[in-house]
């Protein structure tokens, strides 16, 4: 009976790899991204506080 044993092909079972050596052209430090959202943050309350003043809105 031990000889009636089916055997799958081996492979990855579904998985893909990715290549680890892969470097980005661009890279950012965390800290920038933080502070690249907190002058957005900043420059859309000026805009939402002033902006129809400067737009001649009323």
């Amino acid at each position: 009976m031990a000889q009636d044993r089916i055997t799958m092909p081996s492979g990855m079972g579904g998985l893909v790899r990715y290549f680890d050596e892969y470097k980005s052209k661009l890279e950012f430090k965390p800290g920038h991204i933080v502070a690249l959202c907190l002058v957005v943050i900043v420059v859309l309350f000026i805009l939402y506080s002033y902006g129809n003043r400067w737009m001649g809105l009323p």
